[in-house]
């Protein structure tokens, strides 16, 4: 724990001094008493000094350290909360971090919970609750400013003087006419330098970019990202109003799916904690899938072997050589997948440009075989006849060739078919390398030096 930093906590927590503790919270952010939280957690194993902090904060600022920690903390800070009290947490939280709250609990939990809710947050709750997760309806807050169409700028300051302190921003407020529909935004800035008796129709911002419920989450982050948003306005079916996503959510969307396909490029499961808290358990069963499904994958490793033993009992010099190029074309498909899986991601490539990718991947995928083949058939020179370095350096175009067009192949199928492309990870990636390169290695052996 970085003591130095929160030495002023741990004293106040020390002396057992719930004033003492109040004012050295106020030094920090919630951000920051969040971490101290978590990390005193992780360090200690119990939960008696983080409960005694987070018991001690006014009940605004409760409600923000809880949307910052994760889901294990959320819990284990809540656990013993009574229904009345969690009501009221839970009513000061943003609706959208109520929301995922509100996912942790059991069902028994969450009826009662939701009984003890005031009608408003209640409805709000049940109506974000009903969107499809992953979707920008799951993801959306309800807290934004809006104003009627028609008002003037000193009209929609003072509303945003009464309500400002409940709103996710204000800098930028979205103005809707009588059936809600979304007419446009208009800014903090050209508010306050608008003349008071300024209608602000005439202020709202062109170009307006907006999205609707059933978006996914991953486009909505892309849409935010492209067009460098503070936050970005959800439409219903009826172009209705119905929430905004700021720009500190689909931060978190693109956190996510980071991780998710850095796990999967090292087939991995997800693991719905971080490492240094989830289970042993968790850990294993978060890696043994794909891992026994290598080992099977690798079983066709052994019978490309077996089928070539006679070439290779002819000559045992092909031996040595052969973990140099089946690792090259591992490490061919892993780069070009690489790529490929990152275009995706990004949007840059389409599943039509498949042929555009083949052509190109073909032109470097042979260049890059060459320059290899070059080198290995020096070294080959040096280590055994001029036959089998000959043999080693044609294979080394093969399979750097056969690597790379996989690698850029198999993420694309994979998209094409619904399926994550990350899915096509640099382990499996390499084990179908693995296999192919066994192949080519020992067929052009047995064409070159004879079976």
């Amino acid at each position: 724990m970085e003591s130095v930093l929160y030495q002023p906590l741990v004293d106040a927590l020390a002396s057992g001094q719930r004033e003492m503790v109040v004012d050295a919270a106020n030094l920090f952010n919630a951000a920051d008493l969040a971490e101290f939280i978590e990390q005193n957690l992780e360090q200690n194993g119990q939960s008696d000094t983080s409960n005694d902090l987070f018991q001690a904060l006014p009940l605004p600022l409760r409600a923000k350290v809880l949307g910052y920690t994760n889901s294990d903390t959320q819990l284990l800070l809540t656990e013993a909360t009574p229904l009345t009290e969690l009501a009221l947490l839970t009513a000061e939280m943003p609706s959208d971090d109520r929301v995922g709250f509100f996912n942790l609990l059991d069902e028994s939990r969450q009826k009662q919970l939701i009984r003890k809710l005031d009608e408003d947050d209640r409805k709000d709750l049940i109506t974000l609750l009903a969107y499809t997760k992953g979707t920008a309806g799951a993801l959306m807050s309800t807290d934004y400013a809006v104003f009627e169409s028609g008002i003037t700028a000193s009209s929609a300051i003072d509303i945003l003087r009464k309500t400002a302190e409940d709103k996710e921003t204000i800098y930028q407020s979205y103005v809707i006419d009588e059936e809600q529909i979304l007419m446009g935004v208009v800014s903090l800035r050209r508010l306050i330098i608008a003349k008071p008796d300024t209608v602000i129709d005439s202020l709202l911002a062109t170009g307006l970019v907006s999205t609707h419920t059933n978006t996914s989450q991953d486009d909505v982050a892309r849409l935010i990202a492209k067009y460098d948003l503070l936050a970005l306005p959800v439409l219903d079916d009826h172009d209705r109003l119905v929430g905004i996503i700021t720009y500190d959510d689909a931060m978190d969307v693109i956190e996510a799916e980071a991780t998710e396909d850095i796990h999967k490029g090292g087939s991995v499961s997800n693991l719905e904690t971080g490492i240094t808290t989830a289970s042993p358990f968790s850990l294993y069963r978060s890696r043994i899938q794909w891992l026994v499904i290598l080992v099977f994958a690798n079983i066709f490793t052994g019978a490309g072997l077996a089928h070539f033993e006679g070439i290779i009992g002819a000559h045992l010099a092909l031996l040595f050589f052969m973990p140099l190029l089946v690792a090259s074309a591992g490490n061919a498909g892993a780069q070009s997948a690489t790529l490929v899986v990152r275009g995706i991601a990004t949007g840059d490539v389409v599943n039509r440009d498949w042929a555009r990718l083949f052509k190109k991947e073909l032109l470097v995928a042979t260049a890059l075989g060459l320059t290899m083949a070059v080198t290995v058939w020096t070294v080959g020179l040096f280590r055994t006849e001029v036959a089998i370095a000959t043999t080693v350096a044609i294979t080394m175009i093969a399979v750097v060739l056969a690597g790379g067009l996989i690698g850029i192949l198999l993420p694309l199928l994979l998209n094409r078919l619904g399926v994550d492309p990350a899915a096509a990870s640099i382990p499996l990636i390499t084990t179908i390398a693995d296999v192919s390169g066994v192949m080519i290695y020992f067929s052009i052996a047995t064409l070159i030096l004879g079976p």
